[in-house]
């Protein structure tokens, strides 16, 4: 169609709106330029703060997890007597915290942890048999010096090393002896010795430890009897693979692997003292993680570690907080933005209006043209706010958390929704004034 068909068309109704419309627009660019700001600003802030406050839980649950298990499950026995978690119970238990969280079973970060006491240099310490994948995968933060442990090494805590002065590339002499694992009974004293020879581990969740207490080197009772030497078992030799230093419990361990473990004690298959798990709360409250693990097995109790999650919810109640105050501090200034422009826009065309209206044109008509207008406003200033906002949230989220952020779009079609549906809001109180301006008294001023 040539541009001359186009001029010779025949002016609608429609086509007229859509003319006044923007024609109004366009010739008072200075006061649309600042509604538009006005709206761009309340677009760009509600965006970024809610990308953000989406995002962030969940960058903030997994960076909280490399610093190891935010839940354990550790046994219990009806009867008193000391128990262990089957590897049923731990594959349950699997399973409870995927269907839990909607994470694939596989997926699930998880280490379970078989605590026996051996002697080295005649002097007890505990040795964990692990799954040295499962465990270092969990545990990301510990500082290794070496590498992690492969069959017939382990790796040894910093204050177990310089105890025992051992290095890494040394090697350390196991010895299990049967009357360093016996059950106690309540009163502490020795009883018969388990089938299995293990102790009851002791996890503090509490301070999130998941680690039992062990018998200082080298305090009362630390060095061996003739009994002692009577009830020896089997011993191994050990080459010390790496040293771990993360400044907890673990400093006070040995970590081998579970294999190697099960040949010195000659107990196979005999469960497990700990399980840990790190569990993305993002989206599941840790209490749910919780009651569903315990359902999912008779004789275990799940603990989450109040170091961790504790400060994980507080951060991210602080985060919604600051959503919902800057929300509504943020949506007053543009509604007062928006309505101060559309007053003096309706003060301009005081006239105007009251021409139209004494030519004929109803009082609705020309608050729907009002109404247009600011919210064409609030759409442009809201896809410009959404732009800019997407911006700002990248920037907040890489200069925190090193981890941008992709794109929401149904974020960004509420961003733009919302800034509209504040424009027209805002336009309710001048648009009211526009419908009412009376013809005559206009046109006698005149």
């Amino acid at each position: 169609m040539s541009r001359q068909t186009r001029k010779n068309r025949p002016m609608t109704n429609r086509r007229m709106f859509v003319a006044m419309l923007f024609g109004s627009m366009f010739r008072r660019r200075s006061r649309v330029l600042v509604a538009v700001l006005s709206s761009a600003v309340g677009a760009a802030t509600l965006f970024c703060l809610a990308a953000v406050c989406l995002a962030v839980p969940a960058q903030m649950s997994a960076q909280m997890r490399q610093f190891g298990a935010n839940l354990i499950v550790v046994p219990v026995s009806s009867d008193g007597n000391a128990a262990r978690v089957s590897q049923d119970a731990v594959n349950a238990a699997t399973e409870a915290v995927s269907s839990a969280t909607g994470t694939a079973v596989n997926d699930v970060t998880t280490a379970s942890y078989r605590y026996e006491t051996v002697r080295v240099n005649k002097s007890p310490y505990m040795v964990a048999g692990i799954d040295v994948d499962q465990v270092s995968a969990l545990n990301g933060h510990w500082e290794v010096q070496g590498s992690w442990p492969d069959q017939g090494e382990v790796l040894v805590g910093l204050d177990v090393a310089d105890a025992a002065r051992l290095t890494v590339g040394s090697t350390v002499t196991a010895e299990y002896l049967s009357s360093d694992n016996l059950k106690l009974d309540g009163a502490g004293a020795t009883t018969t010795p388990r089938a299995d020879a293990t102790p009851t581990a002791g996890p503090t969740a509490a301070a999130g430890s998941s680690t039992p207490s062990t018998t200082a080197p080298g305090s009362p009772g630390g060095g061996t009897t003739g009994s002692d030497e009577s009830a020896a078992v089997s011993q191994a030799e050990w080459r010390v693979a790496g040293i771990v230093d993360t400044g907890g419990d673990e400093d006070d361990i040995i970590y081998a692997n579970g294999a190697d473990v099960d040949a010195l004690t000659g107990a196979a298959n005999a469960g497990y003292d700990v399980v840990e798990y790190s569990v993305d709360t993002s989206s599941t409250p840790m209490s749910s993680v919780v009651e569903a693990v315990e359902a999912s097995h008779d004789g275990i109790q799940a603990e989450p570690v109040s170091k961790i999650t504790s400060g994980d919810t507080r951060i991210i109640t602080m985060l919604n907080t600051l959503f919902w105050v800057v929300s509504l501090v943020v949506l007053a200034l543009t509604l007062v933005g928006v309505s101060t422009t559309m007053t003096v826009i309706v003060s301009e065309r005081r006239n105007e209006i009251g021409l139209r209206k004494a030519l004929g044109a109803s009082g609705r008509a020309i608050s729907l043209e009002f109404y247009s207008q600011a919210a064409a406003l609030g759409v442009i200033g809201g896809l410009i706010g959404t732009a800019v906002g997407y911006g700002l949230a990248v920037a907040v989220s890489v200069g925190v958390f090193e981890q941008a952020i992709g794109f929401t779009w149904w974020l960004a079609v509420l961003a733009v929704l919302m800034t509209a549906v504040v424009a027209v809001i805002a336009s309710y109180s001048p648009v009211r004034r526009a419908s009412r301006i009376d013809p005559a008294l206009v046109l006698r001023e005149e």
